[in-house]
Order: structure tokens, then sequence, then C-alpha cells
């Protein structure tokens, strides 16, 4: 029963980061739909974080109230931090690259969030690289790889696999309002703030490491963050656009997008991604990224009618096999330093009888 019971516990990260992945996806779906109706970035980052934080807010005082630890100055400063890097600017780059590439290629980003977390967590020991074991070669290798993939995804757009009826007639309406190197231009901006989005998703998983270990609560702290962030994104907003016409929300589609992002994108999934790093640390939780891509390709192109371009694909499945080579190095490691804590168990185990008549014979030379 116990072991039962272990093993349940074991595939809950599991099974939380799959949901969580899930839920992003769907997320990303609804973005890019209010943003071709012409909503507002951050105006919909704001309310997407008001939901968040009334949602959770009341969550975090009843649930946590008797095991939540004081809120110092400096888990406040990291919190703060925290809304910055995790969902203020990085929700706006985000949707800015969503805006000017799509959905698909938007996810395909993502999959270097667990490579570029794992270089981070480096010089700050959370990750180790022995090179001179297998494992430590698997996660040099699979990080060029990604790296590599993800310049092909930068660099390389190439033909459309598929059309249909609705791409074509999209594709024709873009011909005749905008030049090809205006698109060209456009797709280039979209790329940079993907990258700024993806560098500062991938830091929130090291910030929320440090932050899981001094402020266990997840609910409370979530709801702080979002708090922050509702700030940080209004006052973005505000300096970028003040006509307070773009505050109204219209139509049912915006409405369900705002709800669903605020207490599903926003809450309920930050709260999942607190819990993971906490048990499981930040690689492990950033590694789950590019099932986000998979499952938003499954809505996108045939909802969206988003086109599947070649360096989309080839760059998509570049990462993710360097991933992989990459989580397959870690793992190594892992079933390494196992096998080296049991060897040294059992080798203290053979030490305690001999430790235990040495201490006899030495207690009967000083017994009189």
């Amino acid at each position: 029963m116990a072991e039962m019971k272990s093993s349940c516990n074991e595939w809950k990260p599991f099974i939380a980061m799959i949901s969580i992945e899930f839920a992003f996806a769907i997320t990303n779906i609804f973005l890019k739909k209010v943003l071709q109706e012409g909503m507002n970035d951050l105006v919909f980052i704001t309310y997407r974080l008001i939901i968040a934080t009334i949602l959770l807010s009341p969550i975090a005082y009843f649930w946590e109230r008797n095991s939540r630890p004081k809120l110092t100055l400096r888990v406040l400063c990291y919190l703060f931090f925290s809304a910055i890097v995790g969902t203020s600017l990085t929700q706006y780059f985000f949707l800015l690259g969503i805006q000017y590439t799509s959905a698909t290629f938007a996810c395909a980003f993502i999959n270097m969030v667990p490579v570029i977390t794992f270089i981070m967590a480096l010089p700050f020991g959370f990750e180790a690289v022995n090179i001179k074991r297998n494992s430590g070669k698997a996660k040099v290798i699979g990080t060029l790889v990604c790296i590599g993939g993800a310049m092909m995804l930068t660099l390389y757009r190439g033909n459309q696999l598929f059309k249909n009826s609705h791409a074509q007639a999209e594709t024709s309406s873009r011909a005749m309002q905008m030049h090809s190197s205006r698109r060209n231009e456009r797709w280039t901006v979209g790329s940079i703030a993907l990258t700024v989005g993806t560098l500062l998703w991938s830091s929130w998983f090291l910030i929320q490491s440090y932050i899981s270990k001094t402020y266990p609560c997840q609910y409370s702290s979530t709801a702080i963050v979002s708090f922050f962030g509702v700030i940080q994104s209004a006052i973005l907003s505000f300096s970028t656009n003040r006509s307070f016409s773009v505050w109204i929300i219209k139509g049912k589609i915006e409405i369900i997008s705002v709800l669903y992002a605020g207490m599903v994108g926003s809450g309920l999934c930050f709260v999942g991604l607190s819990w993971c790093v906490k048990k499981k640390g930040p690689v492990f939780t950033a590694a789950f990224s590019p099932l986000v891509q998979i499952m938003a390709a499954m809505f996108d192109i045939p909802l969206l009618h988003e086109g599947l371009h070649l360096g989309s694909l080839l760059g998509s499945i570049t990462v993710i096999i360097g991933l992989y080579i990459l989580l397959w190095g870690k793992n190594k490691e892992m079933q390494n330093c196992a096998s080296k804590v049991a060897q040294e168990a059992e080798e203290n185990k053979e030490q305690e009888p001999q430790l235990q008549g040495i201490a006899v014979v030495s207690s009967a030379s000083i017994c009189p």
C-alpha cells in the first residue's frame, strides 16, 4: 500500500505538467483569436492578471493562513521581480510575437525554454556537467542541437507545406495589404520578441526555485505575483496607449478568452508550475514546454487555419531531438548519482560491524 502511494506521488508532477501544458496550448489559441480581432495585448494581460488575482486571493487566505511564513522584504522583492519576468513582460513579448508570426511558431520557440533554463542553472549550482561522462556529453550535445534548431526557426521559414481555402484567402489578402519586405520585417520583429520572451520565461523558473524554498506557499505567492503583474501591465499599457477605448471588451470570445486565461492560464497553471518547481526543480518543469507546440498545432491548424511552414517543422523537430538528448543525459546522471549513494550506503553497512567490534575492544581495554 505504501509503495502504491509512493508511486502515485511520483507520477503527480508528470500528470500536473501535461495538464498545465494542455491548458497553456488552449490559452495560446484564445490569445491568437482575440489579437486577430483587434484587442490590445497589454489590456488583455492586465485583465487576465486581475482575474487571476481575484480567484487566488481568497483561496490563498483561507487555505494557507496557518502554514504561511512571514513575508519579508527580501521575499517581496523576489515576488515583484518574478512578476516582471514571469507575467507582465514575458506575456507582452510572447503576445507581440504571436501577433507578428503565428501561434504555432510562437509555441515552437517555447521548445528552447528547457535548454536555456539548463544553461542558466549551471552558474547558480542547480545543474552540473561532467564532460568526462556520457551523461555530461549528452547534455552538451543536446544543448547545441537545440540551439541549432532555434536558429533554423528564426532564420529559415521555408515553403508552406499545405494550404486550404481559408489560408489561401488570408495569404492573398495580406499580399494585397502588405509588401513582402514589410511582412518579412514583421516576422523578424516577432521572432525577436519571442526570443526575449523565452529568455525571460526561462529566468522565471530559476527565480521560482528560490521562492519555493523561502516562501513555499503556491497560492499566496502566485496571488501576490499576479497582483504585482496587474500594476506593471497597467503602467506599461498606459505608457504605450492612453486611449480608454482599448479597455472596452467587445464580444463573447474576448470575455471567454479573458476569463479562461485569467482563471486557468495565469491562475491555476502558475500554481501548478510553482508546485512542480518545488517538487522536481526548474529544469524538470521547463522540460515539458515542447508539449505546448504539439498540442497547440492540433487546434491551431484546423481551427485558426494557420499555415505550417517547412522551417518551423524542421526547426521544431531538431529542437525536440536536442531536448530529449539533454533529458537522457540528465536522467543518466540521476541514475549514476542514485547508484553512487546506494553503493556508499552499502559500504557503510559493511563497516558498521567492524566499527562496533573496535568499540567493544576499546571499551574492554579501558574497563577494569
